[in-house]
């Protein structure tokens, strides 16, 4: 059977982890109904793709009488992308099984370092509320506050991070290239016990180690950790502030991101107007917040043409707009944490498939033009989200009541939304990991300063466009055709000065709710006109243009 994915296929055994292959195309989808098509297979579609890339210049050529310009000539003086802009969001509590994040786990590690050769992984989530540090076989489990059972939070299930989980990340991120984000919990934890685990932890990873997390969604407290009488961001900022200097007290260079939360920017304003109030703070060196696009997967407004409509990046870009005038007034950058499509484990039909990856690769371009430091989209094992929110996914819910087998549910990613899904002895990256891969063509990149999605959008398409100068001082621009019916016909302008050949990679699938997704390189070379370069983006694609 193939996999419902590109090109970066690999495979490691696994016989503890059970599930079924998946199928290119499901018949359940709870975003728009199934395209009607036969099923291909990847081969035929990639020749497809790579012949109608031909077309598309051809085309492009007898239709630039109508097309859109875009001029992207000038200077590169917007947001600079730092090199590892992309990222991975996973559970504390996938710290459980020491083999997971691990020097051993080749076929994890290859998935990393194919979406990124230099990327962030951070661990936190709601399970690192309820983690307890283990450092020895002998250490005995303390006492534990308590708290509140509600629904979508985690039940008090407590477990254990161990001196030898944290040894064996410290060899998986050696292995990958990657750095961590370490996530302390703060709701059921003590200064004393942050501190110890943060001395080894810091020892251990060494230069591995960004910075530390500590509390995840704190502004969500008030409903099963905190009195919500009471609770504010300032309550928030004085606990934090005792967990964060006994850290700093055991490890001097210690760093940190706060405040992690799950959907009130505010509090980030909040603190930065008491930041400078603070004598001699801690070492802050991000401001983090989340984002989910909506959920849960009951929600029947979460699907494919909301995700992707224009309103819905409108609404990221104020976000954008005040977190970043908070971190502005500390002095620092802001990096989205934790984030995906659907919260609560992701939505059949929408969160795993293509139109998640157009989503991703939207998301991350408007994030980076943003000044951010970069994102880490949430994903990991089926078992270690479904505790983090309740026990259970939502998603296999509501594929049980529309009559899917245990069979056919097996056969889609757990959680839905992972960008890493594990199937059987296979890791596999998914649709959303792609887009977030095609985005990450402009690590190490300096945007220019251009509203190109704008002039798109006023043409009637629903199209977005980022233009960015590479490290190696190449000009290149990704065009994303989210509109489900319109083609985009395009005249690129890179400035009359400009000759040469253009590079073409299109971010492609047959569907926007097929659960498969392709980057392809085009074996031919585009040339300039007079600096122009004219083309046509299908709908329901991904296209990046580089001068060479």
């Amino acid at each position: 059977m193939a996999f419902p994915i590109g090109e970066f296929d690999r495979r490691r055994p696994q016989p503890e982890q059970r599930a079924v292959m998946p199928t290119v195309h499901s018949s359940l989808d709870m975003g728009l109904p199934l395209s009607a098509m036969k099923p291909i297979s990847r081969r035929t579609f990639l020749a497809t793709a790579t012949l109608s890339l031909a077309a598309t210049r051809l085309r492009a050529q007898s239709q630039a009488e109508s097309s859109i310009t875009l001029n992207i000539a000038g200077e590169a003086t917007g947001a600079q992308v730092p090199d590892d802009f992309v990222g991975l969001s996973y559970e504390v509590q996938q710290l459980v099984d020491p083999s997971f994040f691990s020097g051993s786990n080749t076929g994890l590690i290859e998935q990393f370092k194919a979406l990124s050769p230099n990327g962030v992984l951070r661990l936190g989530g709601n399970t690192s509320e309820f983690a307890w540090w283990k450092p020895t076989p002998d250490s005995h489990e303390p006492t534990h506050p308590q708290t509140r059972e509600v629904e979508g939070e985690p039940k008090a299930q407590y477990y254990a991070v161990t001196s030898e989980a944290v040894r064996n990340l410290a060899a998986f991120l050696k292995a990958t290239g990657w750095t961590c984000l370490y996530g302390i919990g703060m709701g059921t934890n003590s200064p004393e016990r942050a501190a110890e685990e943060a001395a080894f932890v810091a020892n251990t990873l060494g230069p591995s180690l960004q910075y530390f997390q500590i509390g995840n969604e704190a502004d969500l407290f008030n409903h099963h950790l905190r009195d919500p009488k009471t609770w504010s961001a300032m309550t928030y900022l004085d606990e934090w502030l005792a967990l964060a200097r006994a850290v700093a007290a055991r490890v001097p260079e210690a760093k940190f991101g706060m405040p992690d939360v799950a959907a009130n920017v505010g509090w980030l304003t909040e603190i930065a107007d008491r930041w400078s109030t603070i004598e001699n703070p801690p070492h802050v060196v991000r401001l983090t917040h989340h984002y989910y696009f909506g959920g849960p997967a009951t929600n029947p407004e979460v699907n494919i043409p909301n995700l992707l409509k224009p309103a819905t990046m409108a609404k990221v870009q104020k976000t954008a707009d005040m977190a970043a005038a908070a971190a502005r007034k500390m002095g620092v950058r802001v990096r989205m944490t934790e984030g995906n499509t659907c919260y609560r484990g992701g939505k059949p039909g929408v969160s795993d498939v293509f139109a998640a990856a157009l989503w991703s690769a939207d998301y991350a371009l408007l994030l980076a033009s943003n000044n951010y430091s970069g994102i880490n989209l949430h994903g990991g094992t089926g078992k270690s989200v479904a505790n983090s929110v309740g026990g259970f996914l939502p998603g296999d819910v509501m594929l049980k009541e529309l009559g899917a087998t245990p069979e056919q549910i097996a056969t889609r990613p757990h959680p839905f939304y992972t960008p890493i899904a594990t199937f059987d002895s296979n890791y596999a990256l998914q649709p959303v990991a792609y887009g977030l891969r095609f985005a990450g063509a402009f690590s190490g990149a300096t945007f220019l300063p251009l509203d190109l999605s704008s002039k798109l959008q006023a043409s009637g398409v629903n199209a977005t466009a980022y233009a960015a100068k590479l490290p190696n001082g190449r000009t290149s621009i990704i065009i994303l055709n989210k509109d489900a019916e319109k083609d985009l016909a395009l005249t690129v302008d890179f400035g009359t000065a400009k000759t040469g050949g253009v590079e073409i990679e299109t971010l492609r699938a047959p569907a926007l709710d097929s659960r498969e997704a392709h980057i392809i390189d085009s074996p031919r070379h585009g040339h300039l006109v007079q600096g122009r370069y004219d083309v046509i983006v299908p709908k329901a694609s991904g296209m990046r243009l580089t001068l060479i």
